[in-house]
């Protein structure tokens, strides 16, 4: 059977960078066994022809009301999917999915009846919130990032922007590049509307959310973007947990420094 991203080169573009974005993932061992999700908003691309494409699964309901998200299209990783597999062959371990006239219901369009991602609740949520926010970010991505996820383990760094003034702090790189720095979400069960829910209010002033003992949601215009920011944040992890490891605590970058760098590449916060 044709696949779907078959002659359409913009199409296929987006899912080509999912699956190298996948890659990465794995490389870095963020992404054990089926660990980990990535949503990306294709709408744009998705021709008349797609448009037209009956379904090829039931309704599935989401569990929410999404009105920003009435006949949107999504490419979705697929549930129990490994990130390497996704890699390899995209088509065969993700799936696109529309979102149905009632908002609140998805059916898979192609190219196989793959099941999206557990936690699809969490990233539409995203996803609705950013359209009805007027923002052009169409990518989600989670991720289990070693170091980040450590960090969380000490109650001193879910204190709000205790984490992201501490990485910050690291390289200069990070100030610049993740500028709204990182949001922290108490635990929550995972694939739960109640952790849906928390990470859409995050995303009112943050792009990249860490889900306490869990992983990070990270948000962009393309999903390279999204996992740039949290690559970059990573780094900053390492170099601290490298410094306490040679036995003494990191000076960081003082507020100064920090200060200047804001001015210089005109920061938000």
């Amino acid at each position: 059977m044709k696949s779907i991203i078959e002659d359409r080169p913009a199409l296929a573009k987006q899912v080509a960078e999912v699956a190298e974005v996948a890659g990465y993932l794995w490389q870095k061992g963020w992404a054990e066994r089926n660990g980990g999700n990535i949503t990306i908003n294709i709408t744009d691309v998705v021709d008349s022809a797609i448009r037209n494409l009956k379904p090829i699964s039931g309704r599935v309901d989401i569990g929410k009301y999404l009105p920003n998200l009435k006949g949107c299209y999504f490419f979705c990783k697929g549930t129990n999917k490994r990130m390497r597999d996704l890699a390899r062959w995209p088509m065969e371990n993700g799936s696109v999915i529309r979102i149905c006239e009632d908002c609140s219901s998805y059916e898979i369009i192609a190219d196989k009846p793959i099941c999206p991602t557990s936690e699809l609740p969490s990233h539409l949520s995203m996803h609705n919130y950013l359209i009805g926010s007027g923002s052009t970010y169409k990518a989600a991505v989670h991720t289990h990032p070693i170091d980040l996820i450590a960090m969380t383990h000490n109650p001193i760094f879910l204190k709000k922007d205790a984490l992201t003034k501490l990485l910050w702090s690291m390289i200069p790189e990070t100030r610049a590049f993740c500028p709204k720095g990182l949001g922290i979400i108490p635990y929550a069960l995972p694939s739960s509307l109640e952790l849906a829910d928390s990470t859409v209010k995050e995303l009112i002033e943050y792009d990249v959310v860490m889900w306490e003992k869990h992983g990070v949601c990270a948000v962009g215009e393309n999903v390279m973007e999204a996992f740039d920011m949290v690559d970059t944040l990573s780094k900053s992890a390492q170099i601290y947990l490298m410094a306490k490891s040679m036995g003494f605590e990191p000076e960081g970058m003082s507020d100064a420094q920090m200060e200047e760098l804001k001015v210089a590449f005109n920061l938000p916060k």
